[in-house]
Order: C-alpha cells, then structure tokens, then sequence
C-alpha cells in the first residue's frame, strides 16, 4: 500500500535553466525501488529515509495543478531529478500522467528523465504537449550490457529494453536520448561498452547522447556503494581499488576519461548524434518561439 507524505508546493524553479533547459523541477515521488548501486540520491544530504521504499507526496495533483496557476511565465517542467517518476506503482496510481496531463492544459513544456519502459504508456500526452511547447525524453542508460545493467541496476528494465523504449519514442517523433551517467569507473569504463551504446542508440534513433565518464560519491551514497560493489563482484576487490582511487572525494572519474570522451564524440559524430547540452537544448527547443528564446537568454 502507498505511503503519502505531506507537502506544500511541488512544481519549483530551477535556480538556472543550463541543465537540458529545464525551467521547473516536479518530484512527485520520494524514494525509488529500481535499486541502482550507485544512485546519488541516496547521499546524507537529501535526508531521504529508506531510500528503497516508494512514497508519495500528498495531494499531488492539487498541489501542482495551484502551482502551475500560479506561475507567471510558461516554460519546461523537468521530472526525474531524484526518483524516477515511472516507478512500478506509478503503473496503477497514474501520478505522473495526470501531472503531464496538467502540464499540457496549462501550456508547459515536458522534459521526463527515467530508466523505465513505462514511458511510452503517457506518449500520447507527450504528443499533445508537443503542439504547443518543448517535449524532452531522456532515458538512463550505463552499459550495453544486460547482464552487468541487472546487477547494477537490479530493479530497473534491462539496458536493451531501454533502447526498445526510446526506438518506440523516436517513432512516435518524440524527443528522445540517451544519459550516460554514470559511468562506473572500472566496471563500465571501456570503449566497447562506450561504442557500442553509441551504436545501440543510433540503431534505436536516438537524437542526443550526454555523457560523463565517471561518478559522484557523497556520505551515504558512498558506503552503499562500495558495500554493494564487494557483494556482486567479491573477487575483484573493487571497494579497495576506489579507496585507492579516490579516497572521500566527491567527484570520482573515471582514469580513462579522456581517451572515452574522444572516441565517443567521434562515433557520436560519425552518426550525427548530439553530445553537447547548448546543441541538446537548441535541438528539442527549436521552433518554439517564445519559450525558447526566453530559456535560451538564461543560459
């Protein structure tokens, strides 16, 4: 059974919209049951309790479509940031279409970051926002491998059902890549698996890929997983070669980023797949007049 937790707005401004363009954040959920070893928000400092338990926010729907109302100038309402919002109770409850639903009445744009199928369940409303605003779909994905991606990211579709998932999208015309984020050092960090999602997505249709060659690791997210890493992979001493690597700090890439990033706009390039997030926004943004060129200004 569900769990609702209190709360006062939903619908927030972004401090810049540099970030895929995205005007507003929407979180209608707290936690996430897709189990990924090396999700940042698990990190001491959102202060969310039992992360793998799904819960969510009171009234939801009311509480966006009073926020909505209140804003004075239009723009792209970002979903995703800390939970994904096609979680597998979102399959009955419908939060998330119903707030997509609203944000189409109240003429906003859409920009949804998720790793699961469930997606192209609300293309239909992706459709419809897109008549009249900016619609952006990007899907997590961290290896080409579906075997590594279900010990990574146990309770999440496999990495090959994410390509099906955005093939779908593209077909439907709908605005749709690839976040490679991120990029385990040492267990995701080789060109075959960089190359070949570059060439799983370009066979999938996808218009971007936005990459970062490694990870961040805060209190709490750290030690969650480095545990994890000794328990799915005991032979490899991987906890031990991170402590060696990087110690407590927060930003952890990859020792093989710029060799990674150099094939990888390569072969972005060789199939005309946009990397950089000024060519992203320009890209999903174009023709849309007024929203545009107000969030284009604020880069």
């Amino acid at each position: 059974m569900m769990e609702y937790v209190p709360a006062k707005t939903i619908v927030t401004k972004t401090r810049d919209s540099s970030w895929f363009g995205i005007d507003y954040n929407m979180n209608i959920y707290k936690g996430c049951c897709h189990g990924c070893i090396y999700c940042d928000s698990r990190s001491d400092c959102y202060q969310i309790g039992e992360f793998d338990r799904v819960r969510a926010k009171e009234n939801a729907l009311m509480i966006i479509r009073d926020d909505l109302r209140r804003k004075v100038r239009k723009g792209v309402v970002g979903t995703g940031a800390m939970s994904d919002p096609y979680n597998p109770f979102e399959k009955e409850l419908n939060l998330t279409r119903h707030s997509l639903e609203l944000i189409d009445a109240f003429g906003f744009g859409a920009s949804i970051a998720t790793k699961s199928t469930l997606l192209f369940r609300d293309v239909d409303i992706l459709e419809s926002i897109r008549e009249h605003s900016p619609v952006l779909c990007k899907v997590t994905v961290t290896t080409v491998d579906d075997e590594l991606a279900g010990k990574v990211e146990p309770g999440a579709p496999l990495s090959s059902e994410r390509f099906t998932l955005i093939s779908n999208l593209s077909s439907r015309r709908i605005f749709a890549g690839i976040l490679l984020m991120p990029v385990l050092p040492f267990l995701e960090d080789d060109e075959e698996n960089i190359l070949g999602i570059v060439k799983a997505a370009h066979e999938a249709g996808a218009r971007f890929i936005y990459a970062a060659f490694g990870m961040t690791m805060r209190n709490g997210q750290r030690e969650w997983y480095l545990k994890k890493l000794e328990e799915l992979f005991p032979d490899r001493n991987l906890a031990l070669q991170y402590g060696k690597t990087y110690g407590n700090r927060y930003e952890c890439s990859s020792p093989r980023a710029r060799k990674l990033w150099n094939c990888f706009t390569r072969e972005c390039e060789k199939y005309g797949i946009l990397y950089n997030m000024k060519d992203i926004i320009c890209a999903y943004k174009r023709g849309y007049g007024k929203i545009q060129q107000l969030s284009l200004f604020d880069l």
